[in-house]
This record gives C-alpha cells, structure tokens and sequence, in this order.
C-alpha cells in the first residue's frame, strides 16, 4: 500500500477507526507491506541515479508489519481504538474475489534498498502515518 496525504485509500483505512469501529482485517496476521509516496518517489529516482542497483528491488518501508499491528498503529494515530476486527467472511462477501488481495500479502523486505544506502524519509510506519496523518 502507498500512502500520501490526501490518498483515497488513507483515508478509507482510516475512516472505520474515526468511526470508532477500526481494528484489524480477518485475523490480521498477513505481512501488510506498505511505502510512503514519497519514498517511493525517491526510490526510483535513487535506483535511476545509482549504478550500483542492479535486478528488482522491492519498494517497500523497512518497517515490516503484520495488519493486525498496522491496525493498532492507525488508532494510536489517530488516537481511536482498534478492537473492532472485520471478519474474513464479511469482507468475502463484500468485497468477492477482491478480498484475495485485502486478506492475503507477502513479506516484501527492501533488501537490495537497504544493502545499496537508499536513505528512507519515513522508515517507521509511526512517521509514515503521522506525515499523511497530520
């Protein structure tokens, strides 16, 4: 997930925990790799600029987290709770073959990003939701 401010999928995210009614998706233990539009904006221009990146490098932050932790952030961010889980079946439901993607993610690490010096400006998902946040 990219975040920026003013993202529609920021604040969809966020809206339930505004709402009082935010917590994780499903049981909230799938990897939720996530980047800040503006790393990503400057990874590219890094791998561009860098002849030392070679092969794919994932653009992800550093801070890799489960959603259930994710969730937890985004209420301590917003300073909402986050103890309403949305079941798995009712975003099925809702959602279709859609929910594949909502329910399941991958474990993106920056390793190529990290190992070649690119210099995040939000590495922890504390300031990536502040910045967009705030």
């Amino acid at each position: 997930v990219v975040f920026g401010k003013g993202a529609l999928q920021v604040f969809l995210i966020a809206l339930p925990f505004r709402l009082f009614a935010g917590g994780p998706l499903g049981d909230g233990k799938f990897w939720f790799p996530w980047i800040h539009i503006d790393d990503i904006v400057g990874m590219y221009q890094w791998a561009l600029e860098n002849r030392e990146v070679r092969g794919p490098v994932n653009c992800t932050a550093p801070d890799v987290r489960r959603q259930r932790d994710f969730a937890s952030e985004m209420g301590r961010a917003l300073g909402r709770p986050s103890w309403f889980p949305t079941p798995a079946f009712a975003l099925r439901l809702a959602l279709g073959d859609f929910s594949n993607l909502v329910l399941h993610g991958q474990r993106a690490e920056p390793r190529v990003a990290q190992a070649q010096g690119y210099a995040y400006r939000f590495p922890t998902l504390q300031t990536g939701l502040a910045d967009v946040l705030g």
